[in-house]
């Protein structure tokens, strides 16, 4: 299977990202995966077969010329060092490039929010899995934290959101909402239907302007509605979804 259409995005003159669809083509009217297929599946978590998950991941770095440092994610806050070969466990990734060859960081998710983060050269990079627990624990903050000690200005610093679940698409209970919202008041959502509701990426908008950071890219599709990209709310445990940041060549 050659990669699927992929959602792009700038981060700067040093650096850009990336997100993986699950097959079904950009723009055309192509059916989604069938029951049971999946698609192009890069988390070995899922069920699916090892071997075709190792085998996607080299195709996507075939396509992106360069290695990509994953991560084993537990909606935490730890912050890893990327490295080739290496799959700590931790919910965020900083790749320093300073002094060493390319390499990208990547992130899994399938409805939690894909944060890519950049300093302004490109020779700092951090994928981040954004989901309500780490959203609400500051795993957004503890990426930054780890950039500027490693030397990014964090008003320089560029992020893009990936495709998520949106506010008017992820309903919880009352009382999970008003928890949430009292971590984060930016979260506070309803559906579409009038139910309670959080929007996770607009929490991870707040605190990355809490912080700092002025440059914020979000491409605003939600992947419950959108049937190109993996939903854990719209399909039960299935694949995951790939968002990397890499640099400019």
């Amino acid at each position: 299977m050659t990669v699927p259409d992929l959602v792009e995005v700038s981060l700067g003159p040093g650096a850009r990202g990336v997100f993986t669809t699950t097959g079904t083509a950009l723009g055309r009217a192509q059916a989604p995966a069938a029951a049971g297929d999946p698609g192009f599946n890069l988390a070995a978590h899922v069920g699916d077969d090892p071997d075709r998950v190792a085998a996607r991941r080299r195709e996507l770095e075939e396509a992106l010329g360069t290695r990509v440092a994953w991560m084993r994610q537990v909606h935490s806050t730890v912050v890893a060092p990327a490295a080739p070969g290496q799959e700590p466990t931790a919910d965020a990734l900083v790749a320093d490039l300073r002094g060493r060859g390319p390499l990208a960081a990547g992130v899994l998710t399938a409805d939690c929010v894909p944060l890519l983060l950049a300093s302004a050269d490109g020779r700092l990079l951090a994928a981040v899995h954004a989901g309500r627990r780490g959203m609400c624990e500051g795993v957004v903050d503890a990426a930054l934290g780890e950039m500027a000690r490693l030397g990014a200005a964090v008003p320089d610093i560029l992020a893009a959101l990936g495709p998520s679940i949106c506010g008017a698409c992820y309903e919880v209970p009352e009382a999970m909402r008003a928890q949430v919202a009292a971590r984060e008041p930016d979260c506070a959502s309803r559906t579409r239907w009038g139910t309670p509701a959080i929007d996770v990426a607009a929490g991870v908008r707040a605190q990355l302007r809490r912080a700092g950071v002025r440059h914020i890219t979000d491409v605003s599709i939600c992947t419950y509605e959108d049937e190109r990209f993996y939903s854990y709310r719209r399909q039960g445990d299935v694949g995951r979804l790939g968002g990397v940041v890499l640099p400019v060549f």
